[in-house]
């Protein structure tokens, strides 16, 4: 369902054990720049009516998550700030062809794939964290990033036929296996 290659390697869930502050603030950076590329996406593909319907609510959702992350670290005593982010993000981009209508494409499934990767994080944590109202409240956004997952990959239809889109995206899950699995130095919600 969620076209990921691999699994979050164990290691992953003690670095956020240990740096639950940093994983916090990097996960509301993460809310803020999915609600931005929602909205990037329909600022560049207005004319298609139903992928601005469908991101419209998408972008209000994300910035919802992203003051639940805001209150959440108010809460526990934390401030928000700027931090360095992982390599994931960039490098996923990086895949995305350059000319249309491959760009459209190539654009919906690196999101769909951010989404499928958060949704399996916040899976492991709502199952595995110690701080259990933590992993409460990553239980009550996993849905949302699964059902984000399907938008976006059913949006990509609009550029091309459903095989290739198909082969397209497991070409780009499997280049997200390889970004992923090469981890991070960084604790971070994609790290």
């Amino acid at each position: 369902m969620l076209s990921l290659k691999s699994s979050t390697a164990p290691w992953w869930l003690d670095t956020v054990e240990s740096h639950v502050e940093e994983v916090l603030i990097d996960h509301a950076h993460c809310e803020k720049k999915a609600a931005g590329t929602a909205l990037n996406l329909i600022f560049a593909y207005v004319d298609r009516l139903p992928l601005v319907r469908e991101l419209a609510p998408i972008v209000n959702e994300e910035m919802a998550h992203f003051r639940l992350v805001l209150d959440l670290l108010e809460e526990r005593g934390m401030t928000f700030r700027r931090l360095t982010p992982s390599s994931y993000g960039r490098k996923l981009n990086d895949l995305v062809r350059k000319h249309e209508p491959g760009k459209a494409i190539d654009r919906l499934l690196v999101a769909a794939l951010i989404e499928a990767r958060s949704c399996e994080r916040f899976c492991l944590l709502r199952d595995r964290l110690s701080d259990k109202a933590l992993a409460e409240f990553y239980g009550s956004l996993y849905a949302s990033e699964a059902r984000h997952h399907a938008v976006y990959v059913e949006l990509a239809k609009l550029f091309a036929g459903e095989d290739e889109i198909r082969d397209r995206l497991d070409e780009l899950s499997a280049a997200e296996a390889a970004i992923i699995d090469e981890g991070d130095d960084l604790a971070r919600v994609h790290s």
